[in-house]
């Protein structure tokens, strides 16, 4: 009876340690995976990257301006060690002289604004402009709910925009 509780409690601790190892794993995964695709050479304020991890695969999703990035991501991503399967759902956006020049204007609007300005200055802006068909979506992390104001009407006062949607997260 001793020897089966002995292995008993071996076994359950290996569980424990196996469980702790999978979320180690999981958590390099993850900041892996951001990694690669915030280094992509064509990663810019006009693009929307996302992903999700589930075990060795991950699904890449947003809204990307050239087809070669949403290749690259793929392929970056793959060639992580640990990542068995990717997933590609990045959406490729319609080529448009009218969204190019939104894009333009709501980045001047946005990063021209004193009170955001800030954002500007690092590697890759924190507030992405997705526009598709004049509709624009605003992407990212600010530090205030009071930024996030400034920066949907900053979007709203840009000519040329149909619509507006703020998806843009307050830092905790």
């Amino acid at each position: 009876m001793k020897r089966l509780f002995l292995v008993m409690c071996a076994l359950s601790a290996s569980v424990g340690f196996s469980t702790a190892q999978n979320n180690r794993g999981q958590e390099r995964l993850v900041k892996e995976v951001r990694h690669e695709l915030v280094m992509l050479p064509y990663y810019n304020v006009f693009d929307n990257l996302s992903y999700k991890v589930d075990g060795s695969t991950v699904t890449l999703m947003g809204q990307v301006t050239r087809p070669t990035l949403k290749s690259d991501a793929g392929r970056v991503v793959k060639g992580i060690e640990g990542v068995e399967k990717v997933v590609n759902n990045i959406e490729v956006l319609p080529v448009s002289p009218n969204d190019e020049r939104i894009r333009i204007g709501v980045y001047r609007a946005i990063y021209g604004q004193a009170a955001l300005q800030r954002y500007s200055l690092q590697a890759v802006p924190p507030i992405h402009i997705i526009v598709n068909n004049g509709n624009v979506t605003l992407e990212g992390v600010v530090a205030s709910e009071a930024d996030k104001n400034i920066a949907n009407v900053q979007a709203n006062g840009v000519p040329g925009v149909f619509s507006v949607k703020n998806n843009l997260r307050v830092e905790k």
